[in-house]
């Protein structure tokens, strides 16, 4: 059974991370004019912009319901994750690609290199602790699950989005200082521009993955499968119920909305009936108590 990741927390961690490795970067990539510092600091700060956007989705997804948002504003949360696999793919990705092609038409030797391959370093450790609280996170969520299947499967979009953006950022970093020291034992500074663009399609690459995955929440999921089994077998065991025809499950960010339509036993009462609802209700939401809404509807035919 999958526990439930602290999103608030993997976020905080990403934002103190990327700040710091922002800062670092941006001073190495004036020092010593490599295209692959300057894209790895463009990244970055986009990454501490991204981390305040899905914060301000979780904000506005804790909205209370209102007579034009019947069933709240949990889904805000992926309207926001998914500007934030834009903006990885235009500030990120888009910037580095056109950074890349311009090193590679105009080479410039780097300056102190060495400056580059220490920020680098630090960004390296950095991103490996932001990294780590974010899969201490993942772990919690995925249970028994491999990483890919649990990506494909998560409905937490701002974990997928965090877990997205770190993998990318390490992965960049490393790319970033695979060229730069390729560049200074070479002197060949095309290796910098190789690495440019190198960071610039695994953003482009990282961030359409990210944007497929929030598009199918954006547009209405359901539950994950282990959730929707989970309810279904709780129905197909309760006494009051005969037969279950159909069941809908809606993830709406944090919150769940059910809908069963059931044929119920036939000895029970008009009041009994109404008892029998209440009582499979009350104990399904005891049981997943992310379930806000429960729409039960009885009856003897599908």
């Amino acid at each position: 059974m999958s526990g439930k990741a602290d999103s608030l927390k993997t976020i905080f961690y990403a934002l103190g991370a990327n700040f710091a490795i922002f800062v670092a970067k941006a001073a190495a990539a004036v020092v010593t004019g490599s295209g692959a510092m300057t894209a790895e600091a463009v990244h970055s700060l986009a990454d501490c912009g991204n981390q305040g956007l899905l914060l301000l989705g979780m904000k506005s997804a804790k909205a209370p319901p209102s007579p034009e948002h019947p069933l709240g504003h949990g889904k805000a949360v992926y309207f926001w994750s998914f500007l934030v696999a834009l903006m990885l793919f235009s500030v990120g990705g888009a910037f580095s690609i056109y950074e890349g092609i311009h090193k590679l038409s105009q080479p410039q030797p780097l300056e102190r290199a060495w400056i580059a391959v220490g920020v680098l370093a630090f960004g390296i450790v950095a991103e490996s602790f932001s990294m780590w609280g974010c899969l201490r996170e993942v772990n919690k969520a995925r249970g028994e699950r491999n990483l890919w299947r649990w990506f494909r499967e998560s409905r937490q979009s701002e974990l997928l989005v965090i877990f997205g953006e770190d993998l990318a950022a390490l992965l960049g970093l490393v790319f970033a200082l695979a060229a730069v020291l390729l560049t200074i034992v070479s002197g060949n500074p095309l290796y910098d521009a190789i690495g440019t663009l190198a960071i610039g399609v695994l953003l482009v690459v990282v961030a359409v993955f990210i944007a497929v995955e929030v598009k199918a929440l954006l547009i209405g999921q359901s539950v994950d499968i282990e959730m929707r089994d989970g309810i279904r077998a709780f129905l197909d065991g309760r006494p009051e119920i005969a037969r279950v025809f159909n069941l809908i499950t809606l993830q709406l960010g944090p919150d769940v909305m059910v809908s069963i339509k059931a044929e119920m036993r036939h000895d029970l009462s008009a009041e009994g009936l109404v008892a029998a609802i209440n009582t499979v209700e009350d104990e399904l939401r005891a049981r997943w108590p992310e379930i806000r809404w429960s729409f039960f509807e009885p009856d003897i035919a599908d």
